[in-house]
């Protein structure tokens, strides 16, 4: 069985990226296969009913939802003070500080809490902005949104332990390339619009436009499914506690990038 990997940047490389193939499979020398070894009863005990952060010393999926609600709250709580206090002009320059702070804790695999609540602040100052322009063009997206997010999010968790979807190599290839393709696509997007009024008009509405945000919207669900399988197979194989607060940054990051893709095909539907 190959190893699973992530096209969540944060999940790409170090410790979570080493503990992502299954627990309890090993690669034997000389290229032979994968072959299941006998429960380790060290393991065992790690995993009992009682074992927790705090007790092993060890990431746990519940560690990570903990502190995944805390990073969630930080972005609804910025997100509505720039809704409320006016400041939605803030969305670009938190946008950009935003896509700086992500990078750099990808990058270095930061688990600093500070910094990575620092980075939920900004992007709810970002989302809290971008969320009240569309609210005003199309009254009700944003309540939308949010229930689609999260509707999504849950659909997609259940896909997954159910067994419904199942996260195979060949399953991971194909998320994973979709997903740089849809990224190359949206900067030559981006470096199109410094020399043509909308780029190349992927997000202009009709067939063309709703049609890429439907895609980009599965694309970013998929993500979710290799999110949790990465998760879930980093805690089972005893990644160390603090890397709980860097696979809580790397869900939200696929969270925001669904919302945002919502919000996108929400307002072309809806669009005149």
């Amino acid at each position: 069985m190959a190893r699973t990997e992530s096209s969540n940047p944060a999940f790409a490389r170090g410790p979570l990226a080493e503990a992502g193939r299954p627990v309890g499979f090993d690669r034997p020398q000389y290229g032979a296969p994968y072959t299941q070894q006998g429960p380790d009863p060290l393991e065992q005990a790690y995993r009992g009913p009682s074992a927790t952060a705090r007790d092993t010393g060890r990431m746990t999926v519940e560690d990570v939802v903990v502190r995944t609600a805390i990073m969630l709250g930080t972005i609804i709580a910025t997100g509505a003070a720039t809704w409320y206090l006016g400041l939605e002009g803030l969305w670009l320059p938190a946008m950009l500080v935003g896509l700086v702070l992500g990078v750099v804790i990808g990058l270095k695999q930061i688990t600093n809490p500070a910094a990575i609540i620092t980075y939920a602040a900004v992007e709810g100052v970002f989302l809290g902005g971008i969320t009240k322009f569309f609210e005003s063009a199309y009254p009700g997206i944003a309540v939308q949104a949010v229930v689609g997010t999260v509707g999504v999010a849950v659909a997609m968790l259940f896909m997954y332990r159910s067994g419904r979807i199942r996260v195979t190599p060949r399953f991971t290839k194909m998320v994973v390339g979709a997903t740089l393709g849809y990224m190359v696509l949206l900067l030559v997007n981006l470096g199109a619009s410094f020399f043509v009024d909308g780029g190349l008009g992927l997000f202009d509405g009709g067939i063309l436009g709703i049609g890429i945000s439907l895609f980009a919207v599965g694309l970013a669900s998929l993500n979710l499914v290799l999110d949790y399988d990465f998760i879930d197979n980093a805690a089972k194989n005893g990644v160390p506690e603090k890397y709980g607060w860097y696979a809580a940054f790397g869900l939200v990051v696929t969270l925001v990038w669904l919302y945002i893709e919502l919000l996108r095909l929400l307002s072309q539907l809806r669009g005149d």
